[in-house]
């Protein structure tokens, strides 16, 4: 059985501490300095000729598409914005727990939230306000304002405040605006035509003026962010914007690159996922009132379960179905973003390094390399790798009194291990 261990990585503003797999069956994660990692993206996109220019091969376009490493090529993976959560039929019928059980203790809120994204979107210019109804629309779960919710009610207790004051509920409105804002740019990035069953904003209204409501919603959000009038937070959330730039580039810098670092891989799944999460269940902590050892354990925590969905994301982009997914089986592998089982992968076979060096512009390549990943291993050490990540999600959690609250997230940290079951 292979071990987990906790390992400290210096990086920017603050101390990280992941549970990592290491490289070989008694693994013990290397410590490396963000010196290092930058380093290390650095040397590839030097050794790669800084700007070059990548080759990803489509298969369904018949040819090789080219375009800049400067180029971002995904905002982050979440769930998108829409009405109160619902049952999820699928999931049930998966025998997993549906997150609108979990969610139900702050249903409420869910329900008031939905009542005024519309409204704070505002109404300056029309068209730029139906771009972003439309993905509000587009369903979803609510996943991060629901976080938002149950940990300001769960930290409220300790504090002493009957209900939820209006910041924390703004800031529940803050973080989904983000997040919408972040799946439009997604969107036109990633060329995607549909979103959960309906158009993307870019595929009704045009590339400029999805990048224009976007850009809208970052904005606006920004204001709405500023009026809290908590430095901190301010602080906290607007490194979140940063957060994704960041994260986008490291990501475009290291397309197909064989010798990508497990730690790099989740510093750019911090930047692109668990960044919002950690900053939204930090920022309720704060609007609680509670001390700052309770609200770096509810960063914490947000943290670890944002990087162990991200892991389980990856995980399903190989064991789940094209049907399943909404999207073809391995298309993060197909667009040379190595996740973390086949990083693992490529540490005992030498044939995947060989393949995706072709950028997959043989016939058959993907999915060869797709049963490789299955059956090399790297899919069990990565689904070890986000056990780990939920267990500390976990303990952070143990400086909350029992609530129903804090039942629903430690649920929501289990639920997404169930997903890989």
């Amino acid at each position: 059985m292979m071990s987990l261990t906790c390992s400290n990585l210096e990086f920017g503003r603050t101390r990280w501490d992941f549970a990592a797999c290491g490289c070989s069956s008694n693994a013990s994660t290397n410590r490396v300095t963000a010196r290092n990692c930058g380093k290390g993206v650095l040397q590839n996109v030097n050794r790669r000729g800084g700007a070059r220019r990548l080759r990803c091969c489509r298969r369904d376009a018949g040819r090789c598409r080219v375009f800049s490493t400067k180029t971002p090529e995904a905002f982050l993976n979440g769930v998108a914005a829409g009405p109160p959560p619902v049952l999820d039929l699928a999931e049930e019928e998966k025998g997993l727990p549906s997150m609108s059980n979990m969610f139900e203790v702050v249903a409420e809120d869910l329900l008031t939230l939905n009542k005024n994204l519309q409204s704070i979107v505002g109404s300056e210019n029309p068209v730029l306000m139906s771009a972003a109804e439309q993905i509000f629309e587009a369903g979803g779960k609510r996943m991060r304002p629901a976080l938002v919710f149950l940990v300001s009610r769960a930290t409220a207790e300790i504090a002493g405040l009957k209900d939820l004051t209006k910041e924390h509920r703004r800031l529940a409105e803050i973080i989904e605006m983000i997040h919408t804002a972040s799946l439009i740019h997604d969107d036109v990035i990633d060329e995607s035509d549909m979103r959960r069953g309906k158009e993307t904003v870019h595929q009704l209204y045009g590339t400029r003026v999805a990048v224009l409501a976007g850009d809208f919603m970052f904005a606006q959000s920004s204001w709405y962010l500023a009026n809290l009038e908590n430095l901190e937070v301010i602080k906290l959330i607007s490194q979140v914007i940063k957060d994704f730039a960041s994260g986008e580039i490291k990501q475009a810098s290291s397309l197909f690159d064989c010798d990508v670092h497990l730690d790099e891989y989740l510093i750019k799944s911090y930047y692109k996922t668990a960044s919002l999460i950690a900053a939204s269940t930090k920022g309720s902590a704060i609007f609680s009132g509670v001390d700052n050892g309770i609200s770096e354990k509810m960063y914490q925590y947000g943290k670890n379960l944002g990087l162990s969905f991200q892991v389980v994301d990856d995980i399903l982009d190989f064991t789940q179905s094209a049907e399943q997914l909404g999207k073809p089986a391995g298309s993060d592998l197909a667009k040379g973003n190595l996740t973390a089982p086949v990083i693992f992968a490529l540490e005992k076979e030498t044939k995947l390094r060989d393949i995706i060096d072709t950028e997959f512009c043989e016939t058959g390549s993907l999915e060869e390399a797709i049963e490789i990943v299955k059956n090399s291993g790297g899919i069990d050490r990565a689904r070890e790798l986000a056990r780990g990540m939920a267990d500390l999600a976990i303990e952070n959690l143990h400086c909350l009194p029992p609530s129903p609250f804090r039942l629903s997230l430690e649920q929501l940290v289990n639920y997404n291990l169930e997903r890989i079951k």
